[in-house]
């Protein structure tokens, strides 16, 4: 007998842009019934995540920073993994370390000339006006640990200067809300880690993976069952050709709602 996860991002795909899930609560409430977890796998930092699941009534493991970390809570698998335990997580870093991030970041900021700021250059007020979020949440934003969504200060004139600049430098890009610098991790990396646990404690295990925007790609690439939701203005994000794909008609939560219900049998 195989046992079914579910793997989701955050940010327009179980929240909308108002921060809330309640779209998905009925979905939510049919995994809690039928006992299968739910990991989520977010560009959002520990302290971020942790109040969502606070929220949101999880108690798994979860996914930071596109995948710069697995946190497993201690005692959550009956084996006894491998990881030093420490503030009542097992955790598996993947990524780099923010302050080698912030480095290359500035650097190459200086070898291009080119008009970026990262969230380590804005004040908390300056993350909560962007991110339209809370000063509060603002504030755990800034907690970086392995990952730096940018925006750029000018047009569209040298953003793909910089881009390669990044990969130049042996770091890696993404795109969610904001571009990101991270190292050499991304979330269908850890994705696939946290899998191999499950596997260990439950033998076969089916992956539902769900996610709206490019820094997804590689989470769903790793999923039995690949789900896509629609983002604010009804579109889908462009380049996911994924075997299997389901692209769900509801936009965020709405369409996580709608996957999950039409994947019932599969849980």
């Amino acid at each position: 007998m195989s046992k079914t996860i579910v793997i989701t991002d955050l940010d327009g795909t179980l929240l909308d842009d108002a921060y809330s899930f309640e779209a998905a609560r009925p979905a939510l409430d049919l995994l809690r019934e039928k006992k299968v977890p739910v990991v989520v796998c977010s560009s959002k930092t520990r302290s971020e995540i942790e109040l969502y699941r606070e929220k949101i009534g999880l108690r798994g493991p979860f996914i930071v920073e596109n995948g710069g970390a697995v946190f497993i809570p201690e005692g959550y698998f009956d084996f006894a993994a491998e990881e030093e335990a420490a503030d009542g997580y097992q955790t598996v870093v993947l990524g780099k370390r923010y302050s080698d991030i912030r480095s290359a970041f500035l650097k190459i900021i200086r070898d291009t000339g080119i008009a970026a700021k990262g969230f380590g250059d804005m004040s908390v007020e300056e993350v909560a006006v962007l991110a339209g979020v809370s000063l509060q949440e603002a504030l755990l934003a800034k907690q970086r640990e392995f990952d730096e969504p940018f925006v750029f200060v000018e047009k569209e004139a040298g953003i793909q200067r910089f881009l390669k600049a990044i990969t130049d430098e042996g770091f890696k890009w993404t795109r969610g809300a904001f571009y990101h610098i991270l190292g050499d991790n991304d979330k269908g990396r850890a994705a696939r880690l946290l899998k191999g646990y499950y596997e260990k404690e439950h033998g076969r295990v089916r992956v539902i993976a769900l996610g709206d925007s490019l820094n997804d790609l590689p989470l769903l690439e790793e999923a039995d069952f690949p789900v896509l939701v629609r983002k604010k203005d009804g579109s889908y994000e462009n380049g996911f050709d994924v075997p299997g794909l389901i692209r769900a008609e509801g936009i965020g939560p709405e369409g996580w709602r709608e996957a999950i219900l039409a994947l019932r049998a599969k849980l």
